[in-house]
């Protein structure tokens, strides 16, 4: 299985448990209450978007990853096309961090 599918799979197990929060403002809130443990942007986000992202990440120390278009997202967490998620979870978001930085490596 590549490691694109893992991370897909990861998403997916994430969002059935309840561990994730998609759409931008909703993962805005979640950073700022310092709930989101890991940040995934669609790598088709508009600028802006991934700017307002970025900062915020960047000023809650919250990990963040680029993976991915929309639909991609969308699909791993069974919805509309999504361009932000935010996990939840510490043990997820320390499994798809390991995944996501091998993957950005390859």
């Amino acid at each position: 299985m590549t490691i694109e599918q893992q991370i897909t799979q990861l998403l997916g197990l994430a969002t059935r448990a309840r561990k994730t929060i998609s759409g931008e403002e909703l993962v805005v809130k979640e950073i700022r209450s310092k709930k989101a443990k890991l940040v995934v942007l669609a790598s088709d986000a508009s600028d802006n978007t991934a700017k307002k992202l970025n900062d915020k990440c960047a000023s809650f120390n919250v990990e963040l990853h680029v993976f991915g278009d929309r639909h991609d997202l969308g699909h791993a967490t069974g919805k509309e096309a999504r361009v932000a998620i935010a996990i939840m979870d510490d043990g997820f978001a320390k499994k798809l961090s390991g995944l996501l930085n091998e993957y950005n490596r390859g």
